[in-house]
């Protein structure tokens, strides 16, 4: 999402409850390999969730996923996170959420990545989404990892945007 793109897009919205835009960004890519780092990790078959704690590092392609905690969901019967056949459901990531992928950065108090829906929902008393010197604060970013489209609800007041003039390409 260049600068320009985004002030066309959400220029005159900066007041408004919510705003919607493109994240390219931030698509999920599910031709590439996942590498996960913690602290902790402690895996429950039966109930098939895993935990990752401590210095939680996700890294696919392009993007990289920071928090202090995260829980995956996965589904399947006889499916197995360690034998590498599980099918991952959610994705909870709490304490400090940060986002990376390219140019574009979140941070938030929480994430949840519902993988069937196609979503991730950051949350908390202030999201920040910035790319460049643009920055975007709400308490609510909702991104369809499909489309790359995301939406940023508001904290009861306005979101607010920070358009960099120097960003934007200039016009011949």
């Amino acid at each position: 999402m260049s600068a320009s793109v985004a002030a066309l897009t959400l220029a005159g919205t900066a007041s408004a409850q919510n705003t919607t835009s493109q994240m390219d960004g931030l698509k999920l890519s599910n031709d590439k390999p996942i590498a996960i780092e913690s602290d902790q990790l402690e895996i429950q078959d039966q109930e098939r969730k895993a935990y990752f704690t401590g210095n939680v590092k996700v890294v696919q392609g392009t993007t990289t996923l920071k928090a202090g905690k995260m829980t995956v969901l996965y589904k399947g019967e006889g499916s197995s996170l360690t034998s590498g056949n599980a099918d991952i459901e959610k994705i909870f990531v709490d304490n400090t959420v940060y986002l990376n992928s390219g140019t574009q950065e979140a941070t938030a108090d929480h994430g949840e990545f519902d993988m069937a829906a196609q979503t991730f929902i950051l949350s908390g008393k202030q999201v920040v989404l910035s790319e460049g010197k643009n920055v975007f604060t709400g308490c609510k970013l909702t991104v369809f990892m499909n489309t790359g489209q995301a939406k940023l609800d508001s904290c009861g007041g306005p979101v607010r945007i920070l358009l960099d003039p120097q960003s934007q390409k200039k016009q011949p």
